[in-house]
């Protein structure tokens, strides 16, 4: 007897009307909604502009859910081209699907174009960005809640997740919460981001490395207790390689990064700083030019008084 349990929604679908509202997407939505949020706040606090973010943002997510879509499909083939299968179905984001790989590696490229196109340097933007794309994860991973997926063994804990969708071949029961789990890791992520920025100043992409390296080395064993149908390599699953590879790659940039280009980026938006420096001026000009009349005049009498020979009366 299960005496306590997450309960799974009955379905991940509600309609206001004709209007389907799906759970996966809210939560996808939300998520880039914080992301691109708090990325600004951190990109203002390091010198830059307002609106900056959203604005490559508009770049970086389509191409961000395209790769994460691309990911998936090619990854787990098997399900959209494999017998008695539709392909159509590989089109049908909403019913979930997305490799956070794929879209980290092809959201870089779509935020790299709108960086050039800003003249700002991507690592810059990718360490503001870092802690807040942790936290979409956070709570992306919910819509696997609502979509009934991505559980882990069947258990018996308190916190178990109960599924009750017997749809591609799912098995009614009580399972670990790997959405939970990963989505809870990612928060953590967040966190230990933001510390390590305040403490140690990382710059040049640093911050965006840690935490790409953190979130690999939780995925690693959070995807080695996933049920769900993959590819295994040597044994282990195949986004359990991938967290390995990336896991490494992120903590060598890190290292090699930390010799090569020391400290932190001064300037992330030469915009911002020109505009800051011309503010400037212009105030110094407009506190000359409001000084009142006298005092100028005094100043200036007092500066010709200062050019007297000595022994004047101050008789002109």
């Amino acid at each position: 007897m299960d005496l306590a349990y997450i309960p799974s929604p009955s379905h991940g679908v509600l309609y206001l009307g004709p209007v389907p509202l799906r759970g996966y997407a809210f939560c996808i939505i939300i998520g880039v909604f914080v992301a691109v949020w708090y990325g600004n706040r951190r990109w203002i606090a390091r010198g830059g502009r307002s609106g900056t973010v959203a604005d490559i943002a508009v770049w970086a997510v389509p191409f961000g859910l395209v790769g994460g879509r691309l990911y998936h499909v090619v990854t787990d083939y098997q399900l959209y081209f494999g017998e008695g299968r539709d392909w159509v179905d590989a089109f049908k984001i909403w019913e979930g699907g997305l490799g956070i790989w794929g879209a980290i590696a092809l959201g870089a490229v779509g935020a790299w174009i709108g960086c050039r196109r800003r003249g700002i340097p991507l690592p810059a933007y990718a360490d503001a960005l870092a802690p807040g794309i942790a936290l979409a994860q956070a709570i992306g991973r919910w819509g696997n809640w609502f979509n009934q997926e991505l559980y882990g063994r069947a258990t018996d804990l308190p916190w178990a997740v109960k599924i009750t969708s017997v749809d591609g071949g799912r098995v009614p029961g009580t399972y670990h919460p790997t959405f939970l789990y990963e989505s809870l890791w990612c928060v953590g992520v967040a966190l230990l981001v933001v510390w390590a920025d305040r403490r140690f100043k990382l710059g040049h992409g640093r911050a965006f490395a840690l935490y790409v390296a953190s979130y690999c080395a939780g995925r690693a064993w959070i995807e080695y207790m996933r049920v769900d149908e993959a590819h295994h390599i040597l044994g282990l699953r195949l986004n359990v390689w991938t967290a390995i590879i990336v896991f490494v790659l992120a903590v060598t940039y890190i290292v090699v990064s930390a010799r090569l280009r020391p400290g932190r980026e001064e300037v992330v938006e030469p915009a911002a700083e020109d505009e800051t420096t011309g503010s400037g001026d212009e105030e110094s000009t407009d506190t000359t030019g409001d000084e009142p009349a006298g005092t100028a005049t005094a100043g200036a009498g007092s500066g010709k008084n200062l050019r007297k020979s000595p022994g004047k009366t101050g008789k002109d």
